[in-house]
């Protein structure tokens, strides 16, 4: 067992679980990733659980005495066509993981002092309104799975332990996510907006992301919902705009809504519909931002491609 501080990290070998995996190390904390098969990993501050959520399967003892709890499991959302079967993966993967960390929280005799548990801005739904931390669940598939994802995540209270949940906007990294599938066709020239473009995107660079995260399992302020997003809400056309216009590429092809609906079935109304997201909370503890705006997210972006 690696010596405390410790903080217990699950899907951390995801595209932002590795990163928040190397910001916990750089900040000082010794790490447990909890996976489903072994790993090699050669630094010694970290250790590998193997656990299988799906079945409440773990290893309690890794989260007794652990300072902190960052729960970032689930089944990918964006990257296949949703039907029957994988709204039901998209489900249960993130209820189960929930589930099976809280029932370790609340068994063993020193329980974490934070859980930091992902929830995202689909909880929104689609209001024609500006929304915040106070702003009701929406109707939609993602509003419903991420209403019983927080609801999963609440039973830690009972042990005492600060539970947050990181409602994430759309996370923008060249190497994943929504991003990449933009980069490549603008890579080539032939890339541009996704439906009318005139929806609103609530975005984070990566880099804020995971910065965020650290920041909300180490203040001890932050508490039930926080927005992960930047400040600065744009229509996703101007955000293309911008990246497009930093790595030197035309942006003028647009997907029509009917194509992403072929590809993508019924996540595509999350691609073309949008919602105004207000970092309220995070503003509120006194978050710095790397990309608060799309002109720095771009440059960011254009170092990386």
């Amino acid at each position: 067992m690696p010596h405390t501080p410790h903080v217990v990290v699950s899907g951390a070998t995801g595209l932002i679980g590795s990163k928040v995996v190397d910001a916990l190390l750089d900040a000082g904390y010794d790490v447990i990733r909890l996976v489903r098969s072994a790993k090699t990993e050669p630094n010694p501050r970290v250790i590998d659980s193997l656990w299988d959520p799906s079945a409440g399967v773990i290893d309690s003892t890794v989260i007794d005495g652990a300072y902190g709890v960052i729960n970032l499991a689930g089944a990918g959302i964006g990257d296949r066509r949703w039907d029957r079967i994988v709204k039901r993966e998209i489900l249960a993967s993130r209820v189960g993981a929930t589930t099976t960390l809280v029932k370790a929280i609340t068994s063993v005799p020193t329980p974490p002092q934070v859980l930091v548990s992902g929830s995202a801005t689909g909880y929104y739904g689609f209001p024609d309104q500006i929304v915040d931390e106070t702003s009701p669940s929406g109707d939609t598939f993602l509003a419903g799975v991420c209403t019983a994802w927080e609801r999963a995540a609440s039973g830690a209270m009972t042990a005492g332990t600060r539970v947050a949940y990181a409602r994430t906007g759309l996370v923008m990294s060249p190497e994943g996510g929504a991003l990449k599938k933009l980069l490549l066709p603008l890579k080539f020239g032939v890339g541009g907006p996704l439906g009318s473009g005139e929806q609103l995107w609530s975005w984070i660079s990566l880099e804020d992301e995971v910065r965020a995260l650290v920041f909300l399992l180490e203040h001890d302020k932050a508490w039930g919902p926080v927005n992960l997003v930047a400040p600065q809400t744009v229509p996703h056309r101007e955000l293309v705009a911008k990246v497009a216009g930093e790595i030197h590429r035309p942006h003028a092809l647009k997907v029509p809504a009917f194509a992403l609906r072929a590809v993508v079935g019924e996540f595509a109304q999350e691609i073309v519909n949008g919602v105004h997201v207000e970092p309220t909370v995070l503003e509120s503890l006194g978050f710095e931002y790397s990309h608060p705006r799309v002109d720095a997210l771009a440059r960011w972006i254009s170092q990386q491609v």
